[in-house]
């Protein structure tokens, strides 16, 4: 019976990481492939948004934040994403990684929570 638990807590494990994991690279595809609309999938109800020079906009809704990230995209012509580093700290989880454009591209920092097992994007700075 012991055994059997263990086995049990071991899958659910597994399977809770395999998501949450699995959460983290759409949301990178999402980003190498500049798609917006598969990003905002992944959007926490509000969010912080940073974009270049313009002022932090803190508990920005989700709908507003996708509309505002899809113009910034288009506008510096985004074309894709290389990943340069993740840290996870319990339930918070920080990417970093440069958003590429015909020039010099951007750097981006996302921080991520765990809401109902998934990977939930709460902030996004671009710079």
């Amino acid at each position: 019976m012991k055994q059997l638990l263990v086995l049990l807590v071991a899958f659910f494990t597994m399977h809770v990481t395999a998501s949450a994991q699995s959460d983290v690279d759409a949301i990178v595809q999402s980003l190498k492939a500049a798609n917006v609309v598969a990003l905002t999938e992944h959007f926490d109800d509000f969010l912080d948004l940073k974009l270049l020079d313009k002022d932090e906009v803190k508990n920005m809704g989700k709908n507003q934040a996708g509309l505002a990230l899809k113009a910034f995209f288009s506008e510096q012509g985004i074309k894709g994403f290389d990943k340069v580093s993740d840290r996870e700290i319990g339930s918070t989880m920080y990417m970093t990684g440069k958003l590429r454009n015909s020039g010099k591209g951007y750097n981006i920092t996302l921080m991520l929570k765990v809401k109902n097992n998934k990977h939930q994007i709460i902030t996004i700075r671009i710079s």
